[in-house]
């Protein structure tokens, strides 16, 4: 039987998580007397690991200021969460049901994500959804996406081939790494970066709705 692996970003995929990221940026920069930066920018560059994200909102400086940066933005989201102040990270509809029929289909699933190996446990454990993934790459063994990285230990875990392995995410980077790992490539529209970015980084299909991408993967089986 053919090893059938589909490898599904976090944030902008799975869960609306825009109002945390959003906010603990906003604390981060206040930290250090800067403006908050632009909603839509922060937007932009979700799905990156925090060094770089930090590197294209503050893109004139230094390396090491990036890295405290990312540091205080952990420190901002921890706090947050002791004191109760995170915003609720929903799943989008579908999720929850459609990780299951893939699950009984016969699919390998998996995530590949910017978070933390601590942070995407205590997301996909809120959500009661944790077991269903049988590889999970994070930010911390990783060079930021779109480095194929990710994918290729995926992949490695998992003994799937590229040409059976899927990347799904709702960012250019999520198509550009999966370009990068000789992987498919399906864009999401709920999420982060439009649809025609998608296609245009790589993305063979931009699905519209959960339901529409199980139908696309199930075409493609």
């Amino acid at each position: 039987m053919t090893l059938r692996l589909a490898i599904f970003d976090c944030d902008g995929t799975l869960v609306d998580s825009q109002a945390n990221i959003i906010d603990c940026m906003a604390d981060t920069f206040a930290k250090h007397r800067l403006d908050a930066p632009d909603t839509h920018a922060v937007r932009r560059v979700v799905g990156l690991s925090l060094a770089e994200a930090m590197a294209v909102l503050l893109p004139d400086a230094e390396a090491d200021f990036h890295s405290r940066l990312a540091e205080d933005y952990k420190l901002a989201f921890q706090g947050r969460r002791a004191n109760g102040g995170l915003a609720a990270e929903p799943l989008y509809p579908g999720v929850r049901d459609g990780l299951i029929h893939l699950e009984r289909s016969g699919w390998l699933l998996g995530v590949a994500t910017g978070k933390s190996d601590r942070g995407l446990a205590l997301t996909l454990m809120h959500h009661e959804i944790h077991g269903r993934f049988v590889t999970l790459q994070t930010a911390d063994r990783h060079p930021s996406k779109p480095h194929p990285s990710m994918i290729q230990s995926a992949m490695a875990e998992t003994g799937a081939r590229p040409e059976n392995t899927v990347m799904i995410g709702d960012t250019v980077f999520d198509m550009e790494m999966a370009v990068a790992a000789r992987a498919d490539a399906i864009g999401v529209d709920w999420g982060y970066h439009e649809p025609q970015e998608l296609t245009a980084a790589g993305a063979r299909h931009v699905a519209t709705d959960f339901s529409a991408l199980i139908t696309e993967l199930e075409r493609q089986a």
